[in-house]
């Protein structure tokens, strides 16, 4: 199984703390979206397969939602990473361990988009948050997978949450110091995944699945500059600096402080005594059916 070299560094030991507590969960809006666009065909309650389901960000707010709480009979998570799929078990599958919830049946394992271990036509829907541009190149090779272990009329789900950097401009500036070391990372807002959805790049997604829809999502929430700059910490590429090249990171946080604190810098405010502002995000879903 292949994992980019640098989701595989930056998403090590001992990374996972920090990202689970910079990283914010998912709108209800959005869950509901993807709810709403389940296609009748495929009746609850679900088996969820979620791939790249890093530290349970997204799986704990499936089931934390009143249209899906009572829809998921199974979710298989897949994980390359040993780090994140320890603190999955650590977040997700203990807690409801030790209540003794039964009601949904929940693990998770190695693999990647391309080997996810799953047996074939046994999802109803795959669903792959913070994740899918770790797919890069093999975005064919990926749909081929997806293709073989949905049912019939079976729902890939894409979803990202974006830092807005066109409503605030210091996401604008921040992005700009710290891009410089991204060192060839296929970021998601590049948006290099597109290509999926494209047939003279990908020739083999139509053939499997129908055109995809998507849907944008804004909204904020609060955060402070210490905030900020863990956001900075959980990037896969910040995160190998922070253990390879202490003293580079050391001034890029710095730089980041400077920015974040500087009074040019357009901040709106919830509470400025309490140096607390707001973080505006966009949300972006791509659901593609199965043919």
């Amino acid at each position: 199984m292949s994992v980019h070299s640098i989701a595989q560094r930056g998403f090590g030991e001992g990374t996972n703390e920090v990202y689970d507590r910079a990283r914010p969960s998912y709108q209800p809006s959005v869950l509901a979206h993807i709810s709403q666009n389940i296609p009748k065909e495929r009746s609850s309650p679900f088996n969820v397969v979620e791939i790249g389901a890093g530290t349970g960000i997204f799986t704990r707010a499936l089931l934390a939602h009143p249209d899906w709480s009572s829809s998921i009979a199974e979710i298989q998570a897949v994980e390359p990473s040993a780090g994140m799929r320890a603190h999955f078990y650590k977040t997700v599958i203990e807690p409801r361990t030790e209540s003794g919830e039964t009601k949904v049946r929940i693990s998770i394992k190695e693999g990647t988009f391309t080997e996810t271990g799953i047996e074939d036509g046994w999802a109803d829907i795959i669903v792959m948050a913070q994740a899918y541009h770790w797919a890069h190149p093999a975005y064919d090779a990926a749909s081929v997978e997806f293709s073989r272990i949905l049912k019939p009329s079976g729902v890939v789900v894409y979803v990202w949450n974006f830092e807005d950097g066109d409503s605030a401009t210091w996401i604008a500036q921040l992005r700009a110091l710290y891009e410089f070391h991204e060192g060839g990372a296929p970021q998601s807002r590049k948006g290099l995944w597109r290509a999926t959805f494209d047939p003279k790049q990908c020739p083999i997604y139509p053939t499997l699945f129908k055109q995809p829809s998507e849907a944008t999502y804004e909204w904020v929430i609060p955060t402070t500059v210490d905030g900020v700059v863990e956001r900075v910490r959980s990037k896969s590429y910040v995160t190998v600096m922070e253990r390879e090249r202490k003293e580079e990171f050391d001034r890029l946080v710095e730089r980041c402080r400077d920015i974040l604190i500087s009074e040019k810098v357009d901040k709106k405010w919830i509470d400025k005594d309490a140096g607390v502002f707001e973080y505006p995000y966009k949300t972006t879903v791509v659901i593609a059916r199965k043919k």
